[in-house]
């Protein structure tokens, strides 16, 4: 089970968003019996989308290692990372610094990204983001061998790059596919270790994926899944990580156990830093 860390929340900045802030989230989880905590990720989220039900949101690197050094346990979960918005590069030093640093505790839970005005914020081509989603895929897997390598991509090309330190999670952290659509599933099962469908009712069109609500919908695409990832020949187990809702009971995560869900998320909304905390505590001691 992973936590959110509440770092979406900015008002007021001392309560939410403080590197105390986010040490003492972060320690409660552990203590609480969580296996992960996590974030999102928004760079340059537009007005619009802030005024119509969007949030702001941390660096989730930088984020993370605060939780990670108020930790010893603790996974750290990018629920999910925007790989086109970034040089995969940069991406695979950052994510690799943070597996160093972490003890080898990140999980990069990634996907492809939906809003269009922070694409061309940040000068990424919208249309073009499921190419530089599988490009960035090939490069950080590559920048994490160890090996001297070369690329040539859509947007730049390297010669010779060696990158350092080796991953302290062998073979490397492992990388979570975001998103509900059968592209974002056989790229989960071709790519990646696990797989992150999230409930979209309402939100479906305006994320560019499809809609889910619950079980009912995921079971079809679990078992989706699972029939490409014979016909691939993947031997490799899925991780499947679902989005609880704050209610939840240990019944609920017996359901998804017995649909072959392996992990999930869950949040709460509360008035204040330590209610947060207080839910937190009180979910684990009757659901985990």
């Amino acid at each position: 089970m992973a936590v959110e860390l509440p770092t979406m929340r900015v008002d007021p900045p001392e309560e939410w968003v403080s590197g105390e802030a986010v040490a003492d989230v972060a320690r409660a989880a552990e203590d609480a019996g969580f296996a992960a905590c996590f974030v999102t990720d928004h760079p340059a989220g537009d007005a619009t989308w802030l005024d119509t039900g969007g949030h702001h949101a941390l660096d989730p690197l930088v984020a993370l290692s605060f939780a990670a050094a108020a930790t010893t346990r603790l996974r750290l979960l990018t629920h999910v990372f925007i790989l086109p918005y970034r040089n995969p590069f940069l991406t695979a030093k950052g994510v690799l610094t943070l597996d160093a640093l972490s003890g080898g505790r990140f999980i990069l839970g990634t996907a492809a990204g939906y809003l269009r005005p922070e694409f061309g914020a940040l000068g990424v081509d919208f249309d073009e983001r499921n190419e530089l989603m599988d490009e960035a895929l090939d490069v950080i897997r590559l920048a994490w061998s160890g090996e001297d390598i070369a690329y040539e991509g859509r947007h730049f090309k390297a010669r010779g790059v060696r990158m350092r330190p080796l991953p302290v999670a062998r073979p490397h952290p492992p990388i979570w596919i975001g998103g509900n659509s059968h592209t974002a599933i056989r790229r989960a099962v071709d790519r990646a270790q696990g797989w992150a469908p999230f409930p979209s009712t309402g939100i479906a069109r305006a994320a560019k994926t499809a809609e889910v609500g619950g079980l009912d919908d995921l079971r079809p695409r679990i078992a989706y899944a699972r029939a490409y990832a014979a016909e691939v020949g993947r031997t490799e187990p899925l991780e499947i990580c679902w989005s609880l809702g704050d209610a939840s009971s240990s019944d609920d995560v017996r359901r998804l156990e017995d649909e072959g869900i392996t992990w999930a998320t869950v949040g709460f909304h509360t008035a204040d830093r330590r209610s947060y905390i207080d839910a937190m505590r009180a979910f684990a001691d009757a659901v985990l």
